[in-house]
């Protein structure tokens, strides 16, 4: 783990790059990357985010200034912005129920290929998808969900980098930091070594690229 600030960091997420944003509408989202993804003009992202949030909060920061090109989320009903953008072609967007969504991600953190899930057989969402039969019931293969870049927010971070996190913000941030290629984290508190009780630990620092420095 290395501590970086908040332009090196984001200097290296490249125009184009798939990111992986965690929070949950807008709570627990590294805000000051996301700032800074703005100002550097970071275009034409592939986000996987849970949600859009809503305009000038969290990811829909990056919807305000028109930087996504695809989103995977589970809903973007609140960000009227995301909405209007992908109903006039300028984003893809891919919804995906909330707990496949979750499962996808873990799948591509654990190294797997994808889950088998009941949620969507018989609808719009099997299009296009492989049908497997087991003892009689019928499941989806899901596909595992991987980034080039994983953009997280704890509340504790030791000097070591292992992380662990306040109420919603542990939704989708520790999945999504062992989903990626690189991790970028922000953290409200930075601590020493054993300030964190080790049983509290919920992402071990070998999972931990980059932790942004505070002050």
């Amino acid at each position: 783990m290395k501590a970086v600030s908040v332009e090196e960091a984001v200097a290296m997420i490249p125009a184009g790059a798939s990111v992986m944003v965690g929070g949950f509408m807008g709570v627990g989202t590294p805000e000051r990357l996301l700032d800074e993804v703005v100002r550097q003009k970071k275009t034409q992202l592939t986000l996987i985010s849970n949600d859009a949030a809503t305009p000038g909060k969290g990811v829909g920061k990056l919807f305000d200034h028109a930087l996504v090109s695809k989103l995977t989320a589970t809903h973007i009903g609140l960000n009227p912005k995301a909405q209007q953008q992908m109903l006039a072609n300028l984003i893809a967007v891919d919804l995906v129920p909330q707990g496949t969504f979750v499962e996808r991600i873990r799948a591509g953190g654990c190294g797997l290929g994808g889950v088998l899930t009941p949620t969507g057989v018989g609808t719009l969402v099997a299009e296009g998808k492989r049908q497997i039969e087991i003892d009689g019931k019928a499941f989806l293969l899901e596909t595992a969900l991987r980034a080039q870049f994983a953009l997280v927010h704890a509340f504790l971070a030791d000097y070591l980098g292992n992380l662990s996190y306040a109420l919603t913000s542990r939704n989708f941030n520790p999945v999504m930091a062992m989903a990626a290629d690189t991790v970028i984290v922000t953290a409200e508190n930075i601590v020493p070594v054993g300030v964190i009780a080790p049983d509290h630990v919920v992402t071990p620092a070998p999972l931990v690229d980059y932790l942004i420095t505070n002050g």
